[in-house]
């Protein structure tokens, strides 16, 4: 007998970083996610084996029951570590998945490339929690941390706006006619969320408040947009107002000054995907610089 568990990944659109603080976030969950399959083993163990979205075994290993209850700190972070930290943390909230249980085989199943940072750990502990039977926003403040809407996002099937206090997801209708211009690309590279939470922590300034307004006023008018011009020109005051409180280039500025077009770093700047709002296709004009996974809106978002 097995159980299968799925969750979204996620995409954050706007008010990524003074979303810890209290502001509105506006995410959007992805066609792409990961899934967990339990089925019962023996030997009060785990065995744990995680597959790629090419059905390629990327982890694969045996966790006694025993090195999950008393959990020890490790030196180095490892897959391994990783994982029996953020069980651990189950435990600890409900401890019957190991106390009444003879063992394990868990098998999880990206349907995207792990370097695309859609949720990798996201899903991941969305997926435990519902195994698990704990609150997945508990288990996640307990381990990795973070503001939650990636959790939101796993647990929700339609645009979001998050809230951190209470971590609250409110569905939004978000249906515009112009997500034909909207493009997601990778930029070759997975940014690290925690370096760039603290490096938001050092820089934000005491107008906190201010900045908080100003980045819910405009999340409003991304969300509210009637059309492209209005969505293009809403996308480009929070990228300009977030530089300024990060104290750093904009994508486009720093990557991208001759692109015709809108440019917008999604969570962590500096890595993952950019939002790209252009009235013409913009698929040459980035693979021209080595930028090869350009997805449309109707291929991203769920």
């Amino acid at each position: 007998m097995s159980a299968t568990f799925y969750s979204n990944g996620k995409l954050f659109i706007a008010g990524e970083y003074l979303v810890l603080d209290g502001a509105d976030a506006f995410a959007l969950p992805t066609k792409f996610g990961q899934d967990l399959v339990i089925e019962n083993g023996k030997n009060k163990e785990i065995q744990w084996t995680s597959f790629d979205y090419d059905n390629h075994i990327w982890y694969e290993d045996t966790i006694l029951f025993s090195d999950i209850i008393n959990k020890t700190e490790s030196k180095t972070e490892t897959v391994k570590t990783t994982l029996i930290s953020i069980l651990h943390e189950a435990y600890r909230l409900n401890s019957d998945f190991l106390d009444k249980s003879e063992g394990y085989k868990a098998n999880t199943h990206l349907t995207f490339p792990r370097k695309w940072g859609l949720g990798t750990s996201s899903t991941l502990i969305n997926n435990i929690a519902q195994w698990t039977d704990v609150n997945a926003f508990k288990l996640l403040n307990n381990s990795f941390g973070g503001s939650g809407y990636d959790i939101a996002c796993a647990q929700n099937d339609t645009p979001i706006i998050y809230k951190i206090k209470d971590n609250i997801a409110k569905p939004v209708d978000f249906k515009p006619d112009f997500t034909n211009h909207i493009y997601f690309v990778y930029l070759n590279k997975k940014q690290n969320s925690k370096s760039a939470i603290y490096s938001y922590n050092n820089h934000k300034n005491h107008n906190l408040g201010e900045s908080i307004a100003v980045n819910n006023k405009i999340t409003a008018a991304i969300l509210n947009a009637k059309t492209l011009k209005e969505f293009a020109s809403a996308v480009q005051k929070h990228e300009i107002h977030l530089s300024n409180i990060l104290e750093m280039q904009t994508i486009k500025e720093a990557v991208f000054p001759d692109f015709t077009g809108v440019i917008k770093s999604l969570g962590a700047w500096g890595g993952d995907f950019v939002m790209v709002v252009s009235k013409e296709n913009p698929k040459e004009y980035f693979v021209s610089r080595g930028y090869e996974t350009i997805l449309t809106y109707e291929e991203m978002i769920l």
